[in-house]
């Protein structure tokens, strides 16, 4: 390896793409080419940086395995910066294997990273968090040290386990510091902004307040019923029961807990569960129904009894009711598909599906709506079409995101 190959590659691992592109712009031999690409992948050009990078892959010769392996990694990482989900798994477990065999331990440890940041991101933390446990950071450089604890505080974040976070993210930061690359510094301080800004309403007696993420984790330990209406879900500390499936039957849940401890009118709830400006009888047999479909569900959490005008809710166990409600009245019908455009990345709609456990189809009903209202924007064409939107100001938007819950 040449002077200028081995001076670009410190440049861009100090996090200097310019002084990397300095050196090596004219060449076109198989290293400059992949330095070429990890440099305008950190200058934000994905679409250039990953047809850099497989022309890399392609000029090394078979004997190359590491190289060529490497290249892999690079793309693996352009593939997530670009939310390219659907970017094939196997491909980055053959060429972290490849690196394994030859002792490029650090290189193989971030393609393990770049795994277990696809599946935080889609919400799959259990295996992340196995994954995870097979890495040990510490003979790690300071800049993989970052990594790994950003996931650390990520896969905590998404838990509600705010300690934790915090912990991790003030090791992030002291490695960060230490690896002096200004983009991870920024990256920790990005990620620790979502741990201060409001998280979700409270909604109880009237009064509502915004907390952060660490009120909404105390909140779900507390004595308190909980009708979460960022993830559908009623719960107490003991038990949680999803409605996430079950619309109506939330938003009947959602009514009576707003109006805790008084009752609510048929005729409010008929306007809640069915849209109806008027209720005639068709619409209040049917409100008995959900009611008593209700009932069923909620028998280990609370009673839904008859009153003179309507229906209360009495929780068994739980001292209070309240709701914990969206930060701000975002599109409620859209709300999970603006959860994951608001980390300033471009998505296609193919990533958000994988994302969100749905089909393309409905994802793109959702950004076509989203679009009319000029909520988001697109670039591209085809498969190269992507979405983006700016994050909601001030708000973070953690309890959209996926996480596996307990349900009763």
């Amino acid at each position: 390896m040449d002077s200028l190959i081995t001076a670009a590659a410190r440049a861009l691992a100090a996090g200097d793409p310019l002084g990397a592109l300095k050196r090596v712009a004219l060449r076109d031999d198989p290293p400059a080419l992949a330095l070429r690409g990890i440099a305008m992948a950190q200058l934000g050009d994905l679409a250039r940086a990953r047809t850099l990078v497989r022309a890399a892959a392609r000029a090394f010769s078979a004997k190359e395995a590491v190289a060529r392996a490497r290249c892999t990694v690079a793309e693996a990482e352009i593939a997530l910066a670009s939310r390219d989900l659907g970017w094939p798994a196997r491909t980055l477990d053959a060429a972290r294997a490849t690196l394994e065999a030859h002792g490029d331990l650090v290189n193989a440890a971030h393609a393990r990273y770049l795994e277990v940041r696809r599946l935080l991101l889609i919400g799959r933390l259990d295996e992340a968090d196995r994954m995870l446990a097979r890495l040990d950071s510490a003979s790690f450089p300071a800049a993989l040290r970052t990594t790994h604890e950003l996931v650390v505080a990520g896969i905590a974040i998404r838990r509600l386990r705010t300690a934790t976070a915090r912990a991790a993210l003030g090791r992030a930061g002291r490695a960060a510091r230490e690896a002096r690359i200004p983009a991870l510094m920024a990256e920790v301080e990005r990620a620790s902004l979502v741990l201060d800004t409001p998280a979700a309403r409270l909604v109880a007696k009237g009064e509502e307040r915004l907390l952060r993420l660490e009120d909404v984790e105390a909140l779900l330990a507390s004595k308190s019923l909980v009708v979460d209406a960022c993830r559908h879900l009623v719960r107490d500390a003991r038990t949680v029961i999803s409605l996430a499936t079950r619309p109506v039957l939330f938003a009947l849940a959602r009514a009576l807990a707003e109006a805790w401890p008084g009752d609510v009118s048929r005729d409010v709830l008929v306007a809640r569960a069915f849209g109806a400006k008027h209720a005639d009888e068709s619409h209040r047999a049917r409100l008995r129904v959900e009611i008593g479909r209700l009932r069923s569900k909620l028998r280990t959490l609370a009673r839904v009894s008859a009153t003179g005008r309507g229906f209360a809710l009495e929780p068994r166990r739980a001292r209070d009711v309240v709701v914990l409600a969206r930060p701000s009245e975002i599109d409620e019908g859209h709300a999970a598909v603006l959860a994951f455009l608001a980390d300033g990345e471009s998505w296609s709609s193919s990533a958000l599906a994988l994302a969100l456990g749905t089909s393309q189809r409905s994802v793109q009903r959702a950004l076509d709506g989203l679009a009319s209202a000029g909520k988001v924007q697109s670039f591209g064409r085809g498969r190269a079409r992507r979405w983006v939107t700016p994050p909601v100001p001030g708000f973070t938007t953690t309890l959209l995101l996926p996480a596996p819950l307990p349900v009763d």
